[in-house]
Parts: structure tokens; sequence; C-alpha cells
């Protein structure tokens, strides 16, 4: 690896430490937040938390530069999915660099780059900035991007208003200006309970939510052999599946009820209320009425338990070019089908782009790792962002049109 190639040992060393701070979804993230804060206070660069009902988790906001509107967001969750279960070779909460490679649960999705982020703060506050730049670190993306929620919320209320967001998801440093939208349902089906030995007594949940989970792969198939011949996307089309199932009490019991949750992932200019409609309608048209013949009270019920909107790539042509110049890359990245907060913070009209080190493939699996010389590519787009963020117009302000 060649010089240039290197992260700062500045920027290794921030990383071990959040790397360190075991921010599951399902645990507290204060502790990193709190530290994050101190290092901000460090710099003389004051720090806004908003927490969860719990108190337990919060997102950090803070603003680097002048207090005018408008102004670029860098953007990352905190929390980190499990390692439960997993076999890792080393401990997952230590950071161990070795072949080139820095890993660790969080390495790449995204602890890498808050660690960017935070080893180029002292360079951006000296930088006497002309136009703001955001920090916003979040809870609980990993579970239904909950914590941006309350962020945005939080900056509406304070009137704060970023023109623009370079969200740091793992993209190899590429700059991706559009993603899948994401779902997710819970279907409860109530049937009859009944003994085992009269199953014409009983309405049997589990079988009848069976059919409904063979529609909803008869789905998948339908979208799968349709792709869109003219689309960007990895995977041209809009994907289902079902994710978890529970029901029965004892084999000799006809299961009176039983749930499953079932999701999909969305093209943005797919229906998301059509995909979720074609399930529902078969519910309703061909299983409720067989159950119901048998038995009157028997029900099917549909709770959404998340819905997080597609990054359309419209929006934000303006703040694409921008940071391909910050990051060197000659052209957008393809069109990308997972989900992150871009789509939230689009919805609240802040143009947004995908662009962060490492790669998704290393994501969520044991011995994640980001590459040392990812790490480094991404300082040097937050340095670019030092000498050139006052150089972002949004396309209104090029065109001359009102915001």
């Amino acid at each position: 690896m060649s010089p240039h190639q290197q992260p700062t040992r500045r920027t290794l060393d921030i990383l071990a430490t959040l790397i360190a701070f075991p921010t599951v979804s399902r645990d507290s993230n204060l502790g990193l937040i709190e530290w994050v804060r101190d290092c901000l206070r460090g710099h003389g660069i004051g720090a806004r938390l908003s927490y969860d009902d719990s108190g337990a988790k919060a997102n950090l906001f803070a603003t680097i530069g002048p207090d005018l509107p408008g102004g670029i967001v860098l953007s990352g969750h905190t929390d980190v999915v499990p390692v439960d279960g997993q076999d890792w070779s080393s401990d997952p909460f230590k950071a161990r660099i070795a072949d080139g490679r820095l890993y660790g649960r969080g390495a790449c999705d995204m602890k890498g780059f808050l660690a960017a982020v935070l080893a180029c703060v002292d360079r951006l506050a000296a930088a006497e900035l002309r136009r703001p730049v955001h920090l916003a670190f979040t809870y609980d993306e990993e579970v239904g991007c909950k914590g941006v929620r309350t962020l945005l919320a939080d900056l509406q209320a304070a009137r704060i208003s970023p023109a623009a967001c370079i969200v740091g998801e793992p993209t190899g440093m590429q700059v991706v200006t559009a993603h899948k939208g994401s779902r997710n349902y819970r279907c409860c089906v109530r049937g009859k309970e009944a003994h085992a030995s009269r199953t014409q007594d009983g309405v049997n949940a589990i079988e009848y939510a069976a059919r409904l989970i063979g529609r909803i792969q008869d789905l998948a198939d339908e979208y799968a052999l349709a792709p869109r011949e003219d689309s960007a996307f990895d995977t041209p089309y809009d994907t289902l599946q079902t994710a978890l199932v529970n029901g029965g009490l004892a084999r000799n019991i006809v299961p009176r009820d039983c749930e499953f949750i079932f999701g999909y992932r969305y093209l943005p200019d797919s229906d998301p209320d059509r995909i979720v409609g074609s399930v529902q309608d078969y519910a309703r048209d061909h299983v409720l009425p067989r159950m119901r013949r048998k038995f009157a009270a028997a029900d099917i019920l549909f709770e959404k338990q998340s819905d997080n909107p597609a990054l359309r790539p419209g929006p934000n042509a303006a703040i694409a070019r921008f940071v391909m110049g910050l990051s060197g890359a000659g052209h957008a990245g393809p069109h990308v089908s997972y989900m992150t907060e871009g789509g939230l913070y689009q919805q609240a009209g802040v143009a947004s782009v995908i662009c962060g080190p490492g790669s998704i493939e290393q994501a969520h699996r044991p011995d994640e790792y980001v590459e040392l010389s990812q790490l480094a590519r991404c300082e040097a787009m937050v340095a670019g962002l030092c000498e050139h963020a006052a150089e972002f117009q949004t396309d209104t302000e090029t065109t001359g049109e009102a915001r």
C-alpha cells in the first residue's frame, strides 16, 4: 500500500475507540454519543442530543461553521447489528489490523465513516467555512431508521434546514444517487383451536398462513420475471420475502394463531401500496372466505412495522456532482437495493447521496472489515469538503429558481 493510501493514525485510533463501544441496536449508544460530544467540545463545537422515549439512546447533531441556512450534513448511524452466533476470528469489539484491513463489528457499517469525519473535525473547525457543515450521528438505523426520524423532527422544530446530505454507508466510495424503499408487515392469522383428532372442528391458522406465504412467493417470482430493462439498479425489480413465522402451541392442537413477518424492497417508481395491496386482496378474496365458512370469527390482520422511503435520483443531481468532485469518482455508482436514511432526508427536503468507505458485502458478517485504503479515500473526501464547502450550489440556486 502506498503512503497516500494510508489513513491517518488519528482515524485508526478513533475507529478503534468507536468499535469498542458495543452499540448493538438492542442496547444503549449513549457511551459512544457522549464520547463524540466531548470530542467536539474539545474543539469548541457544541452538539444537540435528541433521545428516544427510554432515554437510553440518542442522536447527535452538531454544526461547524456559520449559523446560516443550508450547508451539508455528514450523516451516519452509530448502531451495529448483533454478533450472536457468528464465528469471528477475534473479538468483534476490538479493532484488529491485518493485510491492509481493519476488522471489527461496525468497521464498514458504518463506524469507518464516522471515524474519518471525526478525524477531520479539527480541520473543519479551522477552515473558516462560509457555509455550515453539519454532523448527524443517529441511533437504531439497523432496526427501522428510528433515530433519524426523531432527529429530523428535532431539526424541523429548531428551524435548521440543511441543503444536502452525504450518508456515509459503505459504497466503496462510489457516489450512489438512488436506492430502493423498504416496508415490513406483520400478518396475524386467527383461526379456531380443536383437538388434533378432530381437525374438521378447527380452522388451522398455520395452513391458511401458508397460503398467504405462498402468494407472497408467487408475487416475488412474477416481479423477478419482469425486470426493468432500463433500470440502473443491481436488482432491477421489486423483491419480497417472508422472514419470520410463529404459530401453534402443541402437536395435538389445531393451531388457532399464526403470525409471520414479510417485507419487500421496491424501486423508487414503484407503488409500495400496490405491493401489500396484492397480498391483502388475496387474503380478503381467497383465504378469509374459506376460513369463515368454517368459523365466522376467523380473521386476518396486517400491521405495518416499518416504512422507509426509496431514494429517488432526480433531486440529487447537484449534490451528486459535488461529491463526485470531492471523492474523485468519475461517475455515479449503481443504484442499490439496500435502504438507508437517505430516503428520509430526501423526504424531508434535503437532497441526499450515499458515499462511504467499505463494501456492503462485508456488512453484517463475521470478520467484518474495511480496507485501509477506503478510509484514506474517505478522509480525502472530507478534507476536500473543508476547502470547497462554499462552492456547493443546489440545482435551484444554479438556475436562479426559488427554493
